[in-house]
């Protein structure tokens, strides 16, 4: 039976932006001194309404009163991610991680804002895009995967037999690069 890391247990347990993330929608709505009201109720409403969901298949984003909207992407599909963060949010310590998948489109199909734990969280996506997962050293020779006997010898006699063959091409380019000269 395999365990998760803690590390991973940590991220997995990540289903709400940082409280850091209110101040700075704060921040950002006085940057349009006439419109700050309406930007800060928008910016409340997403951030009390923003949930994230990572799963062992895939992660999940949701916010919004009236419209909602849900994004849901499998690690398989996801092809890219970065890490983003303005000058208010690097003093907050917050950033963004932008996922991309082969959608077509330029940008990022997902956003992650308003984390502090941000390169723990890509560098876990990272490895579960890859399909690395930690597994004790015992695994390969559980009953679950029995191998057949003697594969080890068979596959070391196969690899032999492949780098000689190498070693005869190489010497006949090279034959044949010394009678060109």
């Amino acid at each position: 039976m395999t365990t998760t890391p803690p590390a991973d247990d940590a991220i997995l347990a990540i289903t709400r932006p940082h409280a850091d993330l209110m101040k700075y929608y704060l921040i950002a709505s006085f940057v349009i001194p006439p419109i700050f009201p309406i930007l800060m109720i928008v910016g409340a409403i997403r951030y009390r309404t923003m949930r994230y969901k990572f799963t062992d298949e895939g992660i999940s984003m949701s916010w919004g009163l009236l419209f909602r909207k849900e994004i849901i992407i499998q690690y398989s599909r996801i092809q890219d991610i970065h890490l983003r963060s303005n000058m208010v949010e690097r003093w907050l310590g917050l950033s963004k991680v932008l996922v991309q998948t082969a959608s077509g489109s330029s940008s990022a199909e997902m956003t992650l804002e308003g984390l502090k734990e941000f390169e723990a969280v890509r560098d876990f996506l990272y490895h579960r895009m890859r399909g690395v997962k930690d597994e004790p050293a015992s695994v390969s020779a559980s009953p679950a995967s029995p191998r057949p006997a003697g594969s080890d010898d068979e596959l070391t006699a196969t690899l032999r037999e492949v780098a000689s063959e190498l070693r005869a091409l190489r010497a006949e380019l090279a034959d044949r690069k010394d009678d060109r000269a």
